[in-house]
């Protein structure tokens, strides 16, 4: 991916999309910026700011992950290669992340403790792959991606933990 290229087609789609939608925003593209954590390393970093800024936060920053979607889409992205771009606005990145983590963390101790699997709700492949590196290194515990398409999911098992028809093992989103 030329990623100069890659930038130069976001700001045109950006472009198109804060004028024809009457959108009070501003964006900076970034490409190649300082890593934003251990599993966020995003070789073009596009970040939002303006007064419309909530309307790409609301439910849950559904319009701002629509509008990264759409990126990949227009550039063409696999999926393996769509955490090579990375939208926020507001910080709302960082936040997340760090709620994942915390939320992993909830959930090992509940497992351990009740030795029952936990079924984290449906979430995109960045965040559950979120989820399976924030727990690798936990070897009394193993996560496994479960679910089709938008409802796909991760689930944190006891190591030792046999389903009927599962044997065990550790996937990746």
């Amino acid at each position: 991916m030329d990623k100069v290229a890659a930038a130069n087609k976001i700001s045109e789609f950006l472009k198109a999309v804060v004028t024809y939608g009457g959108l009070h925003l501003k964006y900076r593209i970034v490409v190649d910026p300082p890593p934003q954590g251990e599993w966020d390393k995003p070789e073009i970093f596009v970040d939002f700011s303006g007064p419309d800024s909530v309307l790409l936060l609301d439910r849950g920053a559904e319009l701002l992950r629509a509008l990264e979607l759409l990126a990949f889409e227009i550039l063409r992205l696999p999926s393996p290669e769509h955490d090579k771009i990375a939208f926020d606005c507001r910080n709302q990145r960082a936040s997340r992340l760090q709620e994942l983590r915390l939320a992993a963390s909830v959930a090992a101790e509940k497992v351990r403790q009740t030795g029952t699997p936990y079924h984290f709700a449906p979430m995109s492949s960045r965040e559950r792959r979120v989820l399976h590196l924030a727990l690798r290194d936990q070897t009394d515990l193993r996560t496994e991606s479960d679910g089709e398409g938008f409802n796909r999911s991760v689930v944190l098992y006891p190591a030792d933990y046999k389903a009927a028809g599962k044997p065990g093992r550790r996937v990746t989103p």
